[in-house]
């Protein structure tokens, strides 16, 4: 028999998934994406067999408007995190003080490299560095299809996917975890610039907004990478002979993976996520060792090292390149795109790698994002990119007669080229499909979830319902795309990419403008520990009564008396009366305690001091009695200070701790609260 309990009507998950939406931030997002996608179909349709000059003319007219600000505003960014990672903002830590990384060094790294950049790496890996090669940019000049145009190739392509791309990354993710998990702020983009325009307008007009940008930047972002993943799917299946390439195997690729995706967002982050993050990190390595030891190996080692170095000389170089006065498009078609591209990943990517970052420094974590992921790329360029170009310099075998390079297949004409035969180009062909597939599914899965968040202002515990609607959308933006492009559908992608990213630049360096007034109030108050020896070392007493010693009887003499004073924390006396053997030998009144027995063997115990650093211009000296003094509240300001929230980031944060450890204490000891707190 059923209880009472059970005779009153079921609650609605649909009806309780859309009273939980951020309406302000929901509706608006998915207008424009709607709108956004009929107006690509509607151009792609009305120009038919133009449809490809008519979308390189458009991606060329934003490029050249707004491209100049892309690659200032990106190379800001990684001058940025370098001087985060390595000043003393780098010891700040993403969570309470006492807190510990919440994943394993691999585990972390291998869901941060799958959902940042690794389809994108399998499908350029090979292609980028040929075209680099056949066309290298005019401001290198250097001679197309020669030699030094393919060393210098894995170095432009390198300036692509290195530091750069990272460095917006690391942007968002910083920002986002350190507002979230040390301010107790919710997990959305506009906290970013709480430190600029304050709570107020963040939770106004003006917070729904960003948070719109962020969705919109985000779909169509990662919407370009599923539609490469898509392409390069069909390629691969194609030249195996399985199926002839059409719009119709194009669609059904995109649903089924985004199914897939759909499952493992059902799922969760600890479950799914991370079980197909480390799945495809290791199918990526053993293809990566495959084509290593298959191919020109002792060549692929020695070009290893040569690539860094190109990388390293290309930095430079490229950095501040804007394509101004040009005679060709390399600018646009590559450093523009990516830049675009990875601006408008940047909130997915960076709220995904912020949520697996908890209890990290931001030495850590900046390095790691940065560094690591670097490193792989060019590991992965070294082995894919360098033998591509080995064997079109050797042999001409990886272009076509006419010069043109299809880079939906180069990657699986790479197979075909190396020894072994067409069993083990088959078999790797399949594997590289199952990697393009988890590395699709994974981008999938975090985007939804991302967006998801960012929906729900910021609220990570979100409906099932809500996270299957986004990737859906997810699934039919990438659709649409390429049907809209039909050709052209590669340049397609990359015009959704730019377009995506303007509005997010913005609010990118708006939120380095409020980390650095944020990290330059944790850092006047972060406190610098030093151990205070209360004993002098052996070596320093033997010295003092050495030094007043004139026989072998005297030093004994010196000895004994400076090892009596330093155990009751007197003055020594006679020749020595003027030197301190222990700190309570000096006048009363530091705070320590003498010594209770002597340190001969160096077994001293040592006292730990919280310093603080203040500013010499913050001082003042009292001209009545000489004492030293400093106003702490007119030097050190919190641009965020005060405020509290009822959520469940908020209790878990450092901010969230400070507040209950004070109300504790003015609840419990209030004669020591003020103190305390301060």
């Amino acid at each position: 028999m059923a209880s009472p309990a059970d005779t009153g009507p079921r609650p609605n998950p649909l009806a309780a998934a859309w009273r939980s939406l951020s309406k302000p931030v929901f509706l608006p997002a998915l207008l424009i994406i709607l709108t956004a996608l009929a107006a690509a179909t509607w151009y792609g349709a009305a120009y038919g067999d133009d449809a490809a000059t008519a979308f390189t003319g458009l991606r060329n007219r934003i490029g050249e408007t707004i491209g100049w600000w892309y690659v200032l505003v990106v190379t800001g960014f990684l001058i940025f995190a370098f001087w985060a990672a390595l000043s003393k903002v780098g010891r700040i830590r993403l969570g309470r003080d006492d807190e510990g990384p919440e994943f394993s060094l691999f585990s972390w790294f291998a869901m941060l490299f799958s959902a940042g950049m690794g389809i994108g790496l399998v499908f350029w890996g090979v292609a980028e560095p040929l075209t680099h090669l056949t066309a290298p940019p005019a401001i290198s000049g250097l001679e197309p299809g020669s030699p030094e145009a393919g060393r210098a190739a894995i170095g432009h392509a390198l300036f692509h996917w290195g530091l750069h791309a990272w460095g917006i990354y690391v942007v968002v993710g910083l920002g986002l975890a350190y507002m979230s998990f040390r301010r107790g702020r919710p997990l959305s983009v506009r906290w970013l610039l709480e430190p600029v325009f304050g709570r107020k307008l963040i939770e106004s007009w003006v917070g729904h907004a960003i948070d719109v940008f962020a969705i919109v930047g985000t779909i169509f972002g990662v919407a370009t990478s599923l539609g490469q993943g898509a392409l390069q799917i069909q390629a691969g299946l194609a030249h195996l002979g399985w199926f002839d390439p059409s719009s119709t195997l194009l669609v059904g690729l995109v649903v089924l993976v985004t199914g897939v995706g759909t499952i493992s967002v059902i799922t969760g982050l600890n479950k799914g996520l991370r079980w197909l993050s480390n799945a495809n990190m290791t199918m990526a390595a053993l293809l990566a060792l495959c084509v290593l030891l298959v191919g020109p190996t002792v060549f692929l080692l020695r070009s290893l090292v040569q690539n860094t170095g190109e990388y390293i000389q290309v930095l430079p170089e490229l950095m501040f390149v804007t394509g101004a006065g040009a005679g060709d498009e390399w600018t646009l078609n590559w450093t523009l795109f990516n830049q675009g591209w990875f601006l408008s990943w940047a909130p997915f990517v960076g709220m995904f790698i912020a949520r697996i970052s908890r209890g990290r420094t931001i030495r850590e974590f900046i390095l790691g994002v940065m560094l690591a992921p670097t490193a792989i790329a060019v590991i992965w360029f070294t082995v894919f990119g360098s033998t591509g170009v080995l064997y079109q310099l050797r042999d001409g075998s990886m272009v076509g007669a006419d010069g043109s390079i299809d880079t939906d297949t180069t990657l699986f004409l790479l197979f075909e080229n190396l020894p072994g035969g067409g069993l083990l180009a088959a078999g790797l062909s399949v594997i590289a499909i199952a990697v393009i597939v988890l590395f699709f599914v994974t981008s999938a899965d975090s985007c939804a979830l991302v967006v998801d968040v960012l929906s729900h202002g910021g609220r990570t515990e979100t409906p099932r319902a809500t996270r299957v609607f986004w990737a859906v959308v997810l699934g039919l933006a990438g659709a649409l795309l390429l049907l809209a492009g039909g050709e052209a559908a590669l340049t397609v992608l990359q015009v959704s990419s730019i377009v995506g990213a303007a509005p997010l630049s913005v609010v990118y360096a708006l939120a380095v403008v409020a980390l650095v007034r944020m990290f330059r109030y944790e850092t006047a108050t972060m406190p610098r520990y030093v151990s205070i020896r209360p004993q002098a070392t052996p070596s320093a007493l033997v010295s003092t009564a050495r030094r007043e010693a004139d026989n072998e009887e005297e030093l004994q003499r010196n000895l004994r008396d400076l090892l009596r004073a330093q155990s009751s924390g007197a003055r020594p006396r006679g020749p020595l009366k003027s030197a301190s053997a222990a700190l309570g030998g000096l006048d009363a009144g530091a705070g320590l305690e003498p010594a209770a027995a002597p340190a001969v063997n160096g077994a001293d115990s040592a006292t730990v001091l919280a310093v603080h650093d203040i500013p010499a211009h913050a001082v003042t000296v009292d001209t009545g009695t000489g004492t030293i003094q400093w106003d702490e509240e007119s030097h050190l300001q919190d641009p965020i200070a005060g405020e509290v929230f009822d959520t469940p980031e908020f209790t878990a944060s450092a901010a969230g701790a400070e507040y209950e450890s004070e109300r504790l204490l003015e609840k419990y000891a209030p004669e020591g609260s003020s103190e305390g707190g301060r």
